[in-house]
């Protein structure tokens, strides 16, 4: 993935147009979006340099993670304070916090905190997605989740594409039912784990072990 490429992503994310319940977190216009945008752009710059080989889809943006720090399956916590075992993120490396009015006190996620934990035991580093990259909430509740709608994968589906026209993986891993309808329906070939929400955090660790485990 080159640096033009990543540009054209990220530009394509903040021209989506999503339903009022559903917030476009890299949209133009203002200052938080675009701290958003340049977190996304650094991110997918650092992986460039990992070269992974993997893809871990994940299904949407919660309010505690994605939907803040502009990166998938990473909350406040993990992007400021970094994952030191995997050397990602980190206020260091030039990750930036934003200050959106009503979420002062939202600083951790525990589906973030499940992955970046287990991936860091595992020594392991997918490139992580969304299969609908923006953040579904309940009407007139941004500090809620649920899940994304048809159309909103159909969307979501439009930049999986382009993520995997750019990036090429060897192993495609979806996380819970969502991702791997998505996968499915786009004819992707890919492994399928219980996703961490909902007590599934010792079937996911699993999962993923039994994947990524390197020796």
């Amino acid at each position: 993935m080159t640096a033009a490429q990543i540009d054209k992503l990220i530009n394509a994310l903040s021209q989506a147009q999503t339903g009022q319940d559903a917030f476009n977190q890299y949209a133009p216009g203002n200052p938080d979006k675009a701290i958003r945008r340049a977190n996304l752009g650094l991110y997918l710059r650092t992986m460039a340099a990992h070269k992974p080989t993997a893809l871990l889809l994940m299904e949407a943006p919660g309010y505690r993670g994605c939907r803040l720090t502009g990166l998938p399956v990473t909350s406040r916590r993990i992007m400021l304070e970094g994952v030191t075992a995997l050397g990602m993120f980190g206020q260091a490396a030039g990750f930036r916090d934003v200050s959106d009015p009503g979420f002062e006190r939202v600083y951790g996620e525990q589906s973030a905190t499940i992955v970046w934990s287990a991936l860091a035991g595992l020594r392991a580093l997918p490139l992580i997605w969304n299969a609908f990259p923006f953040h579904p909430h309940q009407p007139g509740k941004p500090l809620s989740n649920r899940k994304p709608r048809q159309a909103e994968l159909a969307l979501g589906a439009d930049f999986l594409r382009l993520l995997l026209l750019i990036w090429t993986f060897e192993q495609v891993i979806a996380v819970g039912n969502v991702a791997h309808g998505l996968l499915h329906k786009q004819g992707v070939a890919c492994h399928k784990v219980r996703h961490p929400a909902n007590g599934g955090k010792a079937e996911f660790v699993a999962g993923l072990r039994a994947l990524l485990a390197v020796g």
